[in-house]
């Protein structure tokens, strides 16, 4: 938009070890001993205590945290623990944490709600496992369970043999064989996921029988891997959650498709500038106008991020409210230029608006500083619109915006897009102007039928997406209009 501009003026942290009470024998199932409490560091012996242990998991452990991914984040702490430190490995997540980001901070709540995000038993993908434990299935784990005591308690709880909830939980699912392979389980450790004194979740392994024991060491291998894994994944759910607020604010802005006007058929699309980026400073809306008029306008506030990103909402908010007054289309846009100078961030806008009457025939268009409109007429030829005058920005209270009328009495295409069409790192913007000219006339065919609707879709696609346009420093947008004028125009 700048290039536009001068054109037209010439050590992760330890988790936090509780102290518990030594083992206790309690009930005896089947020959082995269930271990309800964890034992803590102080209750191994300084001779078995572990120093310079290799890493007891795989090398999936480095890559956590590589990616702003819940999901992807949770099975790499799966795939971390299995197949060589545990038979079967599952990652749960708090759902409160997830939704509200309001964990339980401290106490012991009658039962937890939990978010299975990850699950592997031994080399084998989740796939296979989703008809019976599939991933994002939120659970209810009841306070007298392992995992609501180990989130309670912020210790390891190490056991003989699964749990009675977790095991009649998953008998009710039926004799499954993979179920019957998930009973086995011989030895079972719970450690939770605990974030700035917050609990946020837990991970579940387990072991069968032809496998030795969990024991205290094992735990705190664990524990290290949670500890690091909890930043992780907190860093991943934020992002997300920034990620769902742009899609939100995206999508909201794009014009309404149940409005579809006489006389005109609508495309259009959007491509950020780069990967990470979701939400810029270009806007486009559909308009509808007094009289069955049609109001069409595509802008750019300068920058990116969530400043250009607010000032964006605004113009187009403003926008959208002007439509539906019953003035001029340059009246609207210096209406919207003084709108601008009191809007932060909006200086130096820049906007095209296209007004089309099919029953006149007749489409008016101002400029603000903005790349001019390309028009493909009939005989399938493309140019940009010369106009009256190219305007300046918005926001610098000129108000100096002249119209442009321009007949049109057969069906034309007319295509209003964004600076990063059109600007490169290797040409001026003339160049870029004259290149997307070519491919609009490359791009529809010489006998397309433009009154097809079904057609636009695939032309914005094309034009967004060609070689020749990708290489640019900036968003792409298009909103390619079929001007289609009436059969019986105005008496007047």
């Amino acid at each position: 938009m700048i290039l536009m501009f001068h054109h037209i003026v010439g050590i992760w942290p330890a988790a936090r070890r509780v102290r518990c009470p030594a083992a206790t024998t309690g009930p005896t199932r089947k020959g082995t001993t269930l271990r309800k409490q964890a034992r803590s560091r102080t209750d191994v012996s300084p001779a078995a205590a572990p120093s310079g242990r290799r890493s007891a998991f795989s090398p999936a452990a480095e890559v956590i945290g590589s990616e702003l991914d819940l999901h992807l984040t949770s099975r790499h702490i799966a795939q971390a623990l299995t197949p060589g430190f545990c038979d079967a490995a599952s990652v749960y997540l708090l759902e409160r944490w997830l939704v509200e980001e309001n964990a339980y901070a401290a106490g012991d709540p009658p039962q937890i709600e939990a978010r299975r995000l990850a699950l592997r038993v031994g080399t084998e993908a989740p796939a296979p496992w989703e008809g019976i434990l599939p991933l994002g299935e939120v659970i209810v784990f009841p306070r007298e369970t392992p995992y609501a005591r180990a989130l309670a308690t912020r210790a390891p709880q190490l056991l003989d043999e699964v749990d009675a909830h977790t095991s009649e939980r998953l008998r009710a699912l039926g004799d499954d064989a993979r179920i019957v392979r998930l009973l086995r389980t011989a030895s079972f450790l719970v450690v939770p996921l605990h974030l700035r004194g917050a609990a946020v979740g837990f991970i579940v392994c387990g072991r069968g029988p032809d496998r030795a024991r969990f024991l205290p060491d094992d735990a705190t291998d664990v524990e290290a891997l949670a500890a690091r894994a909890c930043v992780a994944l907190d860093n991943a759910r934020r992002y997300e959650r920034e990620r769902r607020t742009a899609l939100a604010i995206r999508q909201s802005l794009l014009p309404g498709t149940a409005h579809k006007p006489d006389g005109c058929h609508i495309a259009h699309g959007y491509v950020p500038a780069g990967h990470d980026t979701i939400i810029g400073g270009d806007w486009f809306d559909v308009l509808p106008r007094p009289g069955g008029r049609i109001g069409l306008v595509v802008g750019d506030a300068m920058g990116h991020g969530p400043e250009s990103a607010v000032a964006m909402i605004q113009l187009r908010t403003a926008a959208r409210t002007l439509a539906g007054i019953d003035i001029t289309p340059a009246d609207l846009m210096r209406r919207l230029d003084a709108l601008a100078c009191d809007t932060p961030g909006a200086s130096f806008a820049t906007c095209v608006y296209a007004e089309w009457d099919a029953q006149e025939r007749i489409c008016t268009l101002v400029g603000a500083g903005h790349p001019p409109p390309l028009m493909r007429s009939p005989d399938g030829r493309a140019a940009p619109v010369t106009l009256a005058s190219p305007g300046l920005p918005l926001g610098l209270g000129t108000g100096a915006y002249e119209p442009t009328v321009l007949p049109v009495p057969e069906p034309a295409l007319l295509l209003l897009y964004s600076d990063g069409m059109v600007e490169s790192r290797h040409s001026d913007i003339d160049e870029g102007i004259a290149r997307l000219a070519r491919l609009l006339a490359g791009t529809v065919d010489a006998h397309a039928d433009v009154t097809a609707p079904d057609a636009l879709h695939t032309w914005c696609e094309r034009l967004l997406h060609d070689a020749s346009v990708t290489d640019g420093p900036d968003d792409r947008t298009v909103l390619l209009a079929s001007l289609i004028p009436s059969k019986i125009p105005s008496k007047d």
